[in-house]
C-alpha cells in the first residue's frame, strides 16, 4: 500500500472503526454515530446513553484496547446490505439508533457494511460504511495513533438534536510523523489567538453582544490600523476607487443578486414591524452595492476595468459550535473589491490579483497554496457562462505555470473561484484570499457598456478579497507571529522605563514625549514595580519589541540603555539615534529587530 495522502486518509478512516471497536468494548451502553477521517485525523461520535462522560483516562484505556485490536490482524471485509428494512429493525432492536436513522436514508444507495473479522472468519465489528479501507490492520501502527481530545456535538450538527461524545484522534505511518504533528499542535496550543488575544488585550466575544460578534481593543485596532494603512495606499497604486456602502437593503436586491435563493439560511432578516412593511437584509456580502454603484454611470470600453474596492462589514448566520475566536464569526469585514472587465482583460485582471497576493503575502511572510473550485450543485445562470468561466480560472493559472489543485464543485453559486491558501510559521495552512469570476451577476442586473463598435455588451464580474475577512486575518496574523508582532504592526512599540521614579522620571518623561512626536508608539512604565519586573513583562509577557531603560548614565549623556525582544542587551544609544533606527525600521516594514 502506497504511503501518499489519499491512503493515509482510508487509514486513518479505518483507524475510526477501530476506535468505535474499542469504545464499545469497553463501554457496551455506547451508540455509534458517525467516524470519518478529516485533514489531519479522524474522529468518532458516540452516544453514551447511561450519562458517562468520557474522562482523559477512558481516552488512555481506549488507546490500548486500539492497540490490542490492531495486534489481532484483523481484515476489513465490505459486505452489501442486501434486506435494507431487516438492517433497519436489527440495528434499532440493538438501539444503534443513529446508523437506522443513516441507512433509512441511504437505502436507495446501495449501502454497504463494513466488517472486522479474526483470522478465523469470526466477526469482531460492524459498521455502516461506504468505505473503502485498508485491507487489515498491519498496516496500522499502535505506536503511530493518538487520541487527542473529547467534545461536544449535536446529531448532524444541528442544536436541536441530541449532544453527542466526539473523541478527535489522528494517525500516521510512522511513530517519527505521529511526533511531528504533536510537536506542531503544541506549538499551536501556544500559539492560540484566543489565548494571546487575553494575555496581549487584543480583543474579547462577550455573551452580551452575541456568538461571533468580536469587540476590537486598542492593541489589535493598533494593528488592524496599519494593515488598513498599506491596504489603502497598494489599491490606490493598483489602480482602484475606494467606496463604502450601507449595511442593510431591500429584499428585493438579494432576490435580484439570487441571494435570497441560494444563500438564505446564513443571512439576517430584520423583523418586520407590520405586515406592508417592505423586507430588509443585513448584508452578508457587498458584491449587488458594488454593482449599483457601477449602473449609477455609463460606461464605455475605455472605462474598464473598473476596479471598486471596498473594507465591507457584512453578517453571516454560523452554527455556535463553528465559531471560534476571530477566525470563525459572524460579522466581519472583508477586503473587497470587484473588477468590472471584458473578456479580453480577463487574464490580464486575474494575474495583476495573484500578484498583488503574491506582494501582500511577501509582506508578512507568507508563502501560499493554490486551489481552484469548480461548479457547485446550487449554481445561478447558465452551464456555457460557467465553462467559459472555469476555462478563463484555469487560463490564467496556467499561463503562470502556477501549480494548483483543483476542488470539485466547490466553487460560489455564482461562479467558480481561486482560493489562496496561506501558510503560517509553524505550517499550517488557512484559506483567506480569494478570485471568483462571474458571468450571471452582471446579467442578472442588466449592467452593459459600449463596445468599440458601438454595440452594447454585459462586462466580466471578478470579486477578489486578498486578506479575506479581517477578523480571520488577524487572528491568523496573531498565531503566525506568536503574538510577537513585527515592529511596524507591534501595538506598542517601545516601553520606556526609568530605574528610579523619583530620581530618573523627568529625563524619561521627555523622551517619552520625543518618541511620542516622532510617531513611534511608546509607553512610559512609571509604575512603582522593579525595574527587571517590568523589562521582563514588557519583553516576555507583553511581547513589545524594545524597552529602554533610564538611569544616572543616560541622563548624562542623553541616551537611552535598550533592551530588545528575544535578543535581551543591545546596548546604549543616544536618544535621537535610537529613534532614527526604529523609523528606519518602521519604514522599511522590517521583521528583523534592528537596533542592535
Amino acid at each position: 500500500m502506497e504511503k501518499n495522502d489519499e491512503n493515509l486518509h482510508i487509514l486513518r478512516h479505518s483507524c475510526s472503526h477501530i476506535m468505535a471497536q474499542a469504545v464499545q468494548k469497553l463501554f457496551p451502553q455506547a451508540k455509534l454515530a458517525i467516524g470519518p477521517a478529516t485533514a489531519d485525523g479522524f474522529y468518532y461520535d458516540f452516544d453514551l446513553i447511561d450519562g458517562h462522560t468520557f474522562t482523559s483516562e477512558d481516552l488512555i484505556k481506549i488507546e490500548e484496547e486500539m492497540k490490542n485490536i490492531i495486534k489481532q490482524n484483523l481484515t476489513f471485509e465490505k459486505s452489501e446490505v442486501k434486506d435494507v428494512e431487516t438492517k433497519i429493525a436489527e440495528f434499532k432492536s440493538e438501539g444503534e439508533i443513529y446508523k437506522a436513522e443513516l441507512l433509512e436514508e441511504h437505502k436507495n444507495d446501495n449501502p454497504t457494511l463494513y466488517l472486522t473479522k479474526d483470522k478465523d472468519g469470526n466477526i469482531l465489528f460492524n459498521d455502516l460504511c461506504a468505505g473503502p479501507h485498508i485491507p487489515n490492520t498491519s498496516y496500522i501502527k499502535g505506536n503511530a495513533i493518538k487520541l487527542l481530545k473529547v467534545a461536544g456535538a449535536y446529531w448532524r450538527g444541528n442544536e436541536k438534536n441530541k449532544m453527542l461524545q466526539r473523541i478527535y484522534a489522528t494517525a500516521y505511518w510512522n511513530k517519527e510523523d505521529l511526533q511531528a504533528y504533536l510537536t506542531m499542535m503544541e506549538e499551536a496550543e501556544k500559539r492560540d489567538h484566543r489565548k494571546l488575544g487575553t494575555q496581549l488585550d487584543l480583543f474579547s466575544v462577550r455573551e452580551e453582544i452575541g456568538a461571533g460578534l468580536a469587540l476590537w481593543h486598542p492593541n489589535l485596532a493598533i494593528v488592524r490600523e496599519q494593515i488598513e494603512n498599506y491596504w489603502r495606499s497598494e489599491h490606490r497604486k493598483r489602480g482602484y476607487v475606494i467606496v463604502h456602502t450601507p449595511q442593510i437593503a431591500k429584499s428585493k436586491l438579494w432576490e435580484i443578486s439570487g441571494h435570497i435563493d441560494h444563500y438564505r439560511e446564513n443571512m439576517f432578516f430584520i423583523q418586520k414591524e407590520n405586515e406592508e412593511d417592505e423586507q430588509y437584509i443585513i448584508k452578508p456580502m457587498n458584491c449587488p452595492f458594488h454593482i449599483l454603484i457601477y449602473q449609477a454611470n455609463r460606461h464605455s470600453y475605455r472605462d474598464l476595468p473598473l476596479r471598486m474596492a471596498e473594507l465591507g462589514t457584512v453578517y453571516r448566520k454560523e452554527k455556535s459550535g463553528a465559531l471560534s475566536g476571530l477566525t470563525r464569526v459572524q460579522g466581519f469585514t472583508q477586503d473587497d473589491a470587484h473588477i468590472f472587465c471584458t473578456l479580453d482583460q480577463l487574464v490580464e485582471e486575474i494575474n495583476e490579483i495573484i500578484d498583488f497576493v503574491k506582494d501582500a503575502m511577501a509582506i508578512f511572510k507568507m508563502e501560499f497554496e493554490v486551489e481552484l473550485s469548480t461548479r457547485p450543485e446550487s449554481y445561478v445562470g447558465s452551464l456555457e457562462n460557467w465553462e467559459k468561466a472555469e476555462a478563463g480560472l484555469k487560463e490564467a493559472l496556467d499561463k503562470r505555470n502556477m501549480k494548483y489543485d483543483i476542488n470539485e464543485g466547490d466553487g460560489a453559486f455564482y461562479g467558480p473561484k481561486i482560493d489562496f491558501k496561506f501558510k503560517d510559521a509553524i505550517g499550517r495552512t488557512w484559506q483567506c484570499g480569494t478570485i471568483q469570476l462571474d458571468f450571471n451577476l452582471p446579467e442578472r442586473f442588466g449592467l452593459k457598456y459600449q463596445d468599440k463598435d458601438g454595440s452594447m455588451k454585459t462586462p466580466v464580474m471578478l470579486h477578489r478579497v486578498v486578506f479575506g475577512s479581517m477578523e480571520r486575518f488577524h487572528g491568523i496574523l496573531t498565531e503566525h507571529f506568536a503574538g510577537a508582532f513585527p515592529t511596524w504592526l507591534a501595538p506598542t512599540q517601545v516601553a520606556i522605563v526609568p530605574i528610579s521614579n523619583e530620581k530618573h522620571i523627568d529625563f524619561a518623561e521627555t523622551v517619552y514625549k520625543k518618541m511620542r512626536d516622532a510617531g513611534i508608539r511608546v509607553k512610559l512604565d512609571d509604575r512603582s514595580e522593579s525595574m527587571n519586573y517590568k523589562i521582563r513583562e514588557s519583553l516576555q509577557d507583553k511581547k513589545i519589541p524594545y524597552v529602554c531603560v533610564i538611569g544616572d548614565k543616560e541622563i548624562e549623556t542623553n541616551s537611552v540603555a535598550v533592551r530588545a525582544r528575544g535578543i535581551g542587551q543591545v546596548g546604549t544609544l543616544s536618544v535621537d539615534d535610537f529613534i532614527s533606527k526604529i523609523q528606519e525600521e518602521i519604514k522599511n516594514k522590517s521583521y528583523e529587530l534592528t537596533v542592535k
